[in-house]
């Protein structure tokens, strides 16, 4: 979080997540105290003639579940409105994908998504729950991708 870009990550998930929704930054770290310290911090960066721009953001937070074990929720992903549909999201979620599987081992991946990205998901790979929930106003799925199995060494 003392990174340079970590003001303008702040800013794009504020404008393009919590201000639409009425929500302020404060209020999205206050409802879950440490998180923001404890995750990773993903962006997706543009060379500009004013320097380096932050266009595409996500943080990813790994804990344990109700069974021991590790698992990582995809949190925040968010691609600046002007730059949408230019693979950004993608590749910020190809990144933590290949952080979480083959970096750190986990088993699983998730997220709360809203129902309007689920599409977005859902072309990635990721699978749905059934249950609708609310949360900060709007309407949720979790959805999850389990890691990718071995390739068999024997063929």
């Amino acid at each position: 979080m003392d990174n340079p870009l970590y003001e303008q990550e702040v800013a794009l998930r504020t404008s393009v997540l919590l201000d639409p929704i009425g929500f302020t930054f404060d209020d999205y770290l206050g409802m879950a105290p440490g998180r923001e310290e404890e995750s990773e911090h993903y962006v997706a960066t543009l060379d500009h003639p004013t320097g380096i721009k932050v266009v595409g953001t996500a943080t990813l937070f790994i804990s344990e579940d109700n069974q021991g074990q590790r698992t990582g929720k995809v949190q925040q992903v968010c691609v600046d409105p002007q730059r949408q549909g230019e693979g950004i999201g993608r590749r910020l979620m190809i990144a933590m994908e290949a952080r979480g599987f083959g970096e750190l081992g986990l088993e699983q991946l998730y997220c709360h998504a809203q129902l309007s990205a689920m599409p977005f998901y859902e072309r990635l790979g990721w699978q749905s729950e059934d249950e609708v929930f609310v949360e900060a106003g709007i309407e949720h799925k979790r959805m999850y991708i389990s890691a990718p199995k071995p390739v068999d060494q024997e063929r």
